[in-house]
């Protein structure tokens, strides 16, 4: 079956990347799914996103780009069926419905892996499939605080702070996805049958949290956030602020990377700082690096620091972070639109992704109509 050769705003356009030659349908939803996609589109598989009669698209958000759109009515009887005949070119679909929506629409996985059978079917819920919760409503804060991991981030005198939705959503969901996504499309490239993933946030959120719940296993790790060498804790190991008001970041947590940064504040003679790894004289040290910090500016903190074995890095805003000589010589962002985002990630050196595009909701129903016809479907 020949794969895309699409039309996009009057030009064609051909996908290339890793991924390239997989077929993806996506049922839009919030967050996460589209992260997924996203992940999957920027790195060359063709994403078909099924967009809702009067459906929500962020055409310059970065987990809307690089997808043809088609706009169906799930609750309609022949909605139903052209999903069904999109399902089997497909390789793979992802959706992010509450447990049990896909089934009473008469799309669950039990329909389309019969007639699909190397189909993967990854869905991404808050809680899962099943267990106590699984049809309760929720978001990112309520999955990371159930999995422990919201308790980790915060100061040791206050509550926890929520890490926007990066941990719920995105590392522990939407990241946990894509990579289920293509180790389940391995899998039938080696000869197993398709299959479903359940990717909830709370699972994939306990596992980001792995290294603290195996250092408090062994002993090594307080349960009680801001009091550890990486969560605040520690004085060798966060942000300042400096003389302008701007932060900088200190992740000196090795002996010789933090003789490095004494070497040039200029403290390698106080001796209060040999007890580098001493909890009972962090917030003392803590408090003389912030007095340290705060007679400098943090460009000028940036030129004594920046590209030393200190472990220095200046705590950028999103609207300064794409301008920065590091980033802009790796091209960590790139401009689409009206806008910034992130480029696609990882780099795949024999098949690089390609540039991502904007896309718009409805805009390849005709185009992806005649392929389901040219296909026999």
């Amino acid at each position: 079956m020949a794969r895309l050769a699409a039309l996009r705003h009057g030009s064609k356009l051909t996908l290339t990347g890793v991924l390239k030659g997989i077929k993806i349908i996506e049922f839009a939803g919030l967050g996460p799914c589209p992260f997924v996609g996203m992940m999957l589109a920027d790195h060359g598989a063709e994403v078909i996103r099924v967009d809702r009669p009067g459906g929500r698209f962020l055409q310059e958000e970065a987990a809307s780009r690089s997808r043809r759109s088609i706009v169906v009515d799930m609750k309609n009887p022949d909605g139903v069926k052209l999903l069904k005949r999109l399902c089997r070119t497909a390789d793979g679909l992802i959706e992010g419905f509450r447990p049990g929506v896909m089934e009473r629409a008469g799309l669950g996985p039990e329909v389309l892996l019969a007639e699909n059978p190397k189909l993967v079917f990854g869905r991404i819920t808050g809680w899962g499939q099943f267990g106590p919760l699984s049809q309760a409503a929720g978001h990112d804060i309520n999955y990371i605080a159930l999995s422990g991991a919201l308790h980790l981030v915060g100061s040791k005198d206050g509550p926890p702070i929520p890490p926007v939705n990066m941990v719920g959503d995105f590392g522990g969901g939407g990241m946990l996805l894509a990579f289920g996504m293509v180790a389940a499309l391995l899998g039938v490239k080696m000869g197993r049958p398709g299959q479903v993933i359940d990717a909830a946030m709370t699972d994939g959120s306990a596992l980001l949290a792995a290294m603290p719940y195996g250092l408090f296993a062994a002993g090594h790790y307080r349960d009680e956030r801001g009091s550890n060498m990486i969560d605040g804790g520690s004085h060798y190991y966060g942000c300042y602020e400096c003389a302008d008001g701007r932060f900088i970041s200190i992740g000196s947590v090795e002996a010789r990377f933090y003789q490095v940064l004494r070497g040039f504040l200029g403290i390698s003679d106080d001796s209060s700082f040999d007890a580098q790894q001493d909890p009972a004289a962090w917030p003392s040290l803590k408090q003389k690096l912030s007095d340290i910090f705060k007679t400098r500016s943090s460009g000028e903190w940036c030129e004594l620091l920046e590209g030393t074995d200190a472990c220095f890095a200046p705590v950028m805003s999103m609207n300064d972070a794409p301008q920065h000589p590091h980033n802009l010589a790796r091209g960590t962002f790139i401009a689409l639109g009206n806008t910034f985002q992130p480029a696609p990630a990882p780099r795949f050196l024999a098949t690089p992704a390609g540039q991502p595009w904007l896309s718009k909701l409805g805009a390849d129903q005709e185009s992806i109509m005649r392929e389901l016809r040219d296909f026999g479907e």
